[in-house]
C-alpha cells in the first residue's frame, strides 16, 4: 500500500482554482484522567496546547474562534461544542464558510472517551460534528481505540488517502485517529508528547509539506503522521500503532490545515549539508518542540515561535548538538559551525519533562477558615473556637507530577472565659499559624481531591481583662495531615475546600496534648 503513496498525494495536490478563504473554529479537548483502571497520561494537555499554538499561529484559527478545555468532564465538552456551534451559526449568519477542527487528547475505550470519570459515546460526538453546521469538519483523536469511530464507511488504516478533486470547495466531514481500534495509542518521554500527535504537529509545521508549495494539506499532514507513528511505535513493548482515517469529502481536496507563506512566520532552517533525524527542543521548558527528517541536499523549513531552542540530533557514538534563537518574521538558519559534540550521558535536554505536560506552577490564594480544638481544655476555657483569615502560596507539580508545596499563614482572634476559684475571668484570645505542606493531587481534572502532610508554627495568647493576672503565650509546633479538594473554573482559578487535623504539645498548669482542626475555603489563582 506504501507504494501508491506518491500517485495518492499527487492526485491531492493538483494545482486547483483557490477556494475563498474560510472561517475556521477549533475545538481542542485534553483529559489525562480516564476513570478507575487508567493511569493518568503525561503529556495530554500539552498535545492540546501544541496543536492549538500550530492553528493559531499558522491555521488561521483566530483568538475568539479557539475553545479549549482542559480536564473538563462530558458536560463541559458538551458545553464547549455549543459554544462553537454558536460561533459557527454567528459566522454563517454573516455569509462566511466555515471550518471546523476538533481535537481530542485522552483516554477512549468501548466506543467512548473517558473525560475523567464521565464518559462521552464517539458516535454523539460524530453526530454533532455532522450537525455543526460548518461546511468542513475535521476531527483529531488522539486516544486509546479511537479507531473505533472510524468503522464505519470510508475507514481506511493506510499511509495516505485519496478525495475527490473536483472543482466545487470541500464540503464534508474527515476523521483521523491516532490507533486503530484494537491498539493503544502511546506517549514517549523523548519528544515528551504522544508518537501520533507529535507527528501531527511537526507535520503541520512544515515537516509534512511533500509538495514543497509551503502549504501542508489534510492529505499530507495524515500521511506523514501515519508515517511517523508506525514508525516511532514499531520497537515499542506496545506494539506498532496504525492511525486511521474516515472521510465524506466532496469537491476539491485540498483543505490547508497550516499556511507557511505569510510574512509574520518565523522559520528555522537547517543548511543543505545537515542530514538525519533532529529533535527541535524549547530551551527554556525542555519541551520537544518538533522533529525534522533531514535529507542532505536541501534546506528544511520548520515554521516555529521566536524563541530559543537546542538542535540535537544522534551519532553513532555521541550526540551533535546546536543552539539557535529564532527571530520574530522571517528564516533563522542553524550554523552547522556552531554545532557541538557531546556525550550520551552528557545529553543537555536529557530527561524531558515528567510533569503531565505541565512546567512547575505557582498560586497564590486566600482563604476562611475556622479552628476547632477537639480536647477538654475547650470546656475549661484555654482555647476557645476561633475564626481565621488567612493567605496561602504553592508550588504546584513540584518534584513529582500532581506534588505541590504550599506555605500557608493565617491569622485569628476570639473571647473566651476561664474559671479559677469559683471565679470566672474573661479573656481576649488570638492563634497566629505559619504551615508548610506537601500536598498530592489524586485526580488531574476539573475537580481534584488531595491529600498530604502539614508542620505548623502556632501561637496562642490571653490577655485578661483582669489586671491582676498575667497574660499567657504558647509557641510550639504542629505536626498534621491535610486533606481537600480543588474545584477548577478556569485553567488558572480555582476554589478550595480543605481540613487539616493537628495535634501540640502544651503546658497550662500540668503536661497536655489537644487536638485540633482547621476547616477553611478559598480561592487561588495560578501565575
Amino acid at each position: 500500500m506504501r507504494c501508491l503513496l506518491p500517485l495518492l498525494l499527487a492526485l491531492v495536490l493538483l494545482p486547483l482554482p483557490a477556494a475563498a478563504a474560510a472561517r475556521r473554529i477549533a475545538v481542542l479537548v485534553a483529559n489525562a484522567e480516564g476513570g478507575p483502571g487508567t493511569r493518568p497520561l503525561r503529556y495530554a494537555e500539552r498535545d492540546a496546547r501544541r496543536v492549538l499554538d500550530a492553528l493559531a499561529r499558522l491555521g488561521g484559527v483566530a483568538e475568539g474562534d479557539a475553545f479549549l478545555l482542559l480536564g473538563g468532564d462530558a458536560a463541559a465538552l458538551e458545553r464547549k461544542l455549543a459554544e462553537a456551534e454558536a460561533a459557527i451559526a454567528h459566522a454563517a449568519a454573516a455569509g462566511a464558510r466555515t471550518e471546523l477542527v476538533f481535537y481530542y487528547s485522552g483516554h477512549a475505550k468501548d466506543g467512548q472517551l473517558h473525560l475523567g470519570t464521565t464518559p462521552y459515546a464517539m458516535a454523539t460526538l460524530k453526530e454533532r460534528l455532522a450537525a455543526s453546521g460548518a461546511a468542513v469538519r475535521i476531527a483529531f483523536l488522539d486516544a486509546c481505540r479511537s479507531g473505533a469511530i472510524t468503522r464505519t464507511k470510508g475507514a481506511r488504516r493506510v499511509p495516505a488517502f485519496e478525495v475527490d478533486a473536483g472543482p466545487r470547495a470541500a464540503k464534508g466531514l474527515v476523521i483521523l485517529t491516532s490507533s486503530s481500534t484494537d491498539e493503544d495509542s502511546q506517549e514517549s518521554d523523548r519528544i515528551s508528547g504522544s508518537f501520533f500527535t507529535h507527528a501531527l504537529v511537526s507535520g503541520m509545521l512544515g515537516e509534512a509539506d511533500a509538495s514543497g508549495d509551503r502549504r501542508v494539506t489534510l492529505a499530507e499532514a495524515y500521511a506523514y503522521a501515519y508515517d511517523r507513528t508506525v514508525a516511532g511505535t514499531v520497537q515499542t513493548s506496545a506494539g506498532p500503532q496504525h492511525p486511521t482515517f474516515a472521510f465524506d469529502l466532496a469537491g476539491r481536496g485540498d483543505v490547508v490545515l497550516t499556511d507557511l507563506r505569510g510574512p509574520a512566520v518565523s522559520f528555522l532552517v537547517l543548511p543543505a549539508e545537515l542530514e538525519g533525524d533532529f529533535l527541535v527542543v524549547e530551551e527554556g521548558s525542555r519541551f520537544v518542540a518538533a522533529e525534522i527528517q533531514k535529507r542532505p541536499g536541501a534546506e528544511a523549513r520548520l515554521a516555529l515561535a521566536p524563541g530559543a531552542y537546542l538542535v540535537k540530533t544522534r551519532l553513532p557514538d555521541r550526540l551533535r548538538v546546536g543552539e539557535v534563537e529564532v527571530r520574530e518574521r522571517g528564516a533563522t538558519r542553524l550554523d552547522p559551525a556552531s554545532m557541538y559534540d557531546v556525550d550520551f550521558d552528557d545529553d543537555p535536554v536529557k530527561g524531558v519533562v515528567d510533569l503531565w505536560a505541565r512546567a512547575p506552577s505557582v498560586t497564590m490564594g486566600a482563604l476562611v477558615g475556622y479552628q476547632h480544638f477537639l480536647a477538654g481544655p475547650v470546656r475549661e476555657g484555654y482555647f476557645p473556637d476561633t475564626g481565621l483569615l488567612g493567605i496561602e502560596a504553592e508550588l504546584r507539580d513540584y518534584l513529582r507530577p500532581g506534588w505541590n508545596l504550599g506555605l500557608d499563614l493565617a491569622l485569628g482572634s476570639a473571647t473566651g472565659t476561664t474559671e479559677s476559684g469559683g471565679l470566672a475571668y474573661a479573656y481576649a484570645f488570638s492563634a497566629l499559624t505559619a504551615g508548610a505542606s506537601l500536598t498530592v493531587d489524586l485526580l488531574h481534572g476539573p475537580v481534584r481531591p488531595f491529600v498530604g502532610a502539614r508542620l505548623a508554627l502556632v501561637y496562642f495568647e490571653r490577655r485578661f481583662d483582669e489586671p491582676l493576672l498575667e497574660d499567657q503565650s504558647l509557641l510550639t509546633t504542629a505536626p498534621g495531615l491535610v486533606a481537600g479538594l480543588g474545584w477548577y473554573l478556569s485553567d488558572s482559578f480555582a476554589l478550595t475546600a480543605r481540613l487539616r487535623p493537628s495535634w501540640l504539645l502544651y503546658a497550662a498548669d500540668e503536661n497536655r496534648s489537644l487536638g485540633f482542626v482547621d476547616a477553611s475555603a478559598g480561592a487561588r489563582m495560578e501565575f
